[in-house]
């Protein structure tokens, strides 16, 4: 198969590992664009399979469709993406993945401690989320969001919190 040789939508569902349903959803979300032969069947060019490849690992990691089409209307129409058209995106959302990354290290490194989400279900929480002190600061488990547990010493016992440095 020449690279200019368009898929069928059967062909592009085996190489992707997605349903027809899936695929023909993402064309009507101008994620990927068909061309229709002579008898009204959708075509796909085979850098489909990269763009396809895509959304599926962008949705894992929590983009959504609006997302994912504002970072795929960057790349260029009428022509297969390349190295550099792909190393744009990566650094476009080298910060949120880095962001992602650095919240599931904390997810994995405080789960079995008291990430704040005002359960005081833990022992732990009686000592770093006292009577949920942490819900002032918004819902949620606000210790893994960034926030810092509150320390209230003898001497500030009644007067206003400070955060912990």
């Amino acid at each position: 198969m020449k690279p200019t040789d368009r898929l069928s939508i059967g062909q592009l569902a085996e190489r992707t590992g997605l349903s027809v349903s899936a695929i023909r959803y993402y064309d009507a979300q101008d994620l990927i664009e068909a061309e229709r032969n002579a008898g009204g069947q959708r075509r796909f060019m085979r850098s489909d399979i990269r763009r396809l490849s895509f959304i599926q690992i962008m949705q894992q990691f929590g983009f959504s469709i609006d997302e994912i089409r504002a970072l795929l209307q960057t790349l260029p129409e009428g022509r297969t993406p390349n190295k550099a058209d792909w190393r744009q995106i990566s650094r476009s959302i080298r910060h949120h993945l880095d962001s992602q990354i650095k919240t599931l290290e904390k997810l994995r490194d405080n789960l079995d401690g008291c990430i704040g989400c005002g359960c005081l279900s833990l022992r732990n929480c009686e000592l770093y989320n006292p009577q949920d002190r942490a819900r002032k600061k918004g819902a949620g488990p606000r210790y893994l969001l960034g926030d810092r547990p509150v320390i209230e010493t003898r001497e500030s016992a009644g007067k206003p919190t400070r955060t912990q440095p």
